[in-house]
């Protein structure tokens, strides 16, 4: 056999190994990666869903409700504390402003310090709703670090594979089973890249943008705390409780209290 047949023949016979490879279909290549594979993929899924959740309930409709807005405005202005309180309780208006709001308004009327407290309500009621919308993007977030952990692992697992194959099979099967253990490694490996890059994208991008919504809410729930403020609403006007002492009568001047001496 010739130089020109010999090379002839191995190219044949690459192709005909390579044809097989090249037909595989995109469940075969996620089936080669295992069990380890298949829970990747399943918490690709989960990430998509909470993605999606998060685009749906983190909005600014749904966090700041043009209607509810106008309502309190309304409402406050008017002095209408109990309607406003009712506002915010409704299930309609449900959103992160009636949350808020109606917290603050309900901690001050059982205060004895009444509307005074109202700036320290409305800080402590949105930082809570605040820590409540960034734990719903944790979930994104443990899917993006269990990603390329996951990825590892089957890496891990596959070279253990490969390595026992070596030792333990005949020449015959050997090649079989380390193709397998190498795409379990390799296919788990990109698996979890994929899995784990989007993540850490969507991750950064809600953080920065729930930073973006809670600072419009800010800005909202100052205009309308003003308005409140500017009421003059007072503990006083809820039963007389927490009115202001009386002032004390002023001292009296030197000259007066002399002549009151040289009266005596």
């Amino acid at each position: 056999m010739t130089t020109g047949q010999a090379a002839y023949s191995w190219a044949a016979v690459l192709a005909q190994e390579a044809e097989p490879a090249a037909a595989k279909s995109l469940w075969q290549y996620i089936r080669s990666g295992g069990p380890i594979g298949m829970v990747i993929i399943l918490l690709s899924v989960v990430a998509v869903a909470l993605v999606v959740l998060h685009l749906i309930r983190v909005r600014r409709e749904r966090m700041l409700p043009e209607a509810l807005v106008l309502e309190l405005d309304r409402l406050l202005q008017a002095n209408d504390v109990k309607g406003a309180t009712e506002a915010c309780r409704s299930e309609v208006n449900d959103s992160f402003l009636a949350r808020v709001i109606g917290s603050a308004l309900e901690r001050c009327s059982r205060s004895p310090f009444g509307f005074l407290e109202l700036r320290s309500a409305l800080e402590e009621a949105g930082q809570r709703e605040t820590d409540r919308l960034y734990r719903s993007t944790d979930g994104i977030g443990l899917i993006a670090a269990l990603g390329p952990m996951l990825g590892l692992l089957g890496t891990v697992v596959g070279m253990i594979g490969a390595f026992g194959t070596i030792g333990d099979s005949e020449a015959s099967a050997r090649s079989q089973q380390l193709a397998g253990y190498m795409a379990i490694a390799l296919v788990t490996t990109a698996e979890g890249l994929l899995v784990a890059i989007p993540c850490t994208a969507a991750f950064t991008i809600f953080r920065r943008r729930i930073d973006r919504l809670v600072g419009e809410a800010g800005e909202v729930v100052e205009l309308l705390a003003s308005r409140l403020e500017t009421t003059g609403e007072r503990p006083a006007e809820r039963g007389g409780e927490g009115r202001a002492p009386a002032r004390p009568a002023p001292a009296p001047r030197p000259a007066e209290a002399g002549k009151g001496a040289r009266a005596t």
